[in-house]
């Protein structure tokens, strides 16, 4: 597994924790202390901002899980991967998007620019 491929694989376990302790430490493992996340709905910084978005996530969509779309494409310090939100109860998957990660020295993500390609009418 690349260091890219590792960044995402920490990712996706962060945003599939909806245990608040287990999505913290999740967060710690996949983040730098002061790394952030931005998307159209979304721009924190820090492990509580991070953990605040994604339970947030969780809340509006509760029985669903995040999944990778595909490969992760990776150069120097930069990845990036689609995902999907996917229903457990019928697997359909209502949002989708595609991110780009910023890695620091230590393989944590220091940025993460998300982008959304598939919304609910509505949401």
């Amino acid at each position: 597994m690349t260091a890219h491929e590792s960044a995402a694989a920490r990712y996706f376990e962060a945003w599939n924790a909806t245990d608040a302790d287990a999505r913290a430490k999740a967060v710690a493992a996949a983040w730098t202390e002061d790394g952030t996340y931005t998307d159209p709905l979304a721009d924190v910084a820090g492990h509580d901002g991070v953990a605040a978005v994604i339970g947030a996530a969780h809340e509006q969509f509760p029985g669903f899980f995040f999944r990778p779309l595909g490969a992760v494409d990776g150069h120097h310090g930069i990845a990036r991967f689609g995902w999907e939100l996917v229903s457990q109860a019928d697997g359909s998957a209502p949002v989708a998007g595609f991110d780009v990660i910023e890695l620091a020295d230590d393989g944590r993500i220091r940025a993460v620019h998300g982008f959304l390609d598939r919304v609910p009418a509505g949401a």
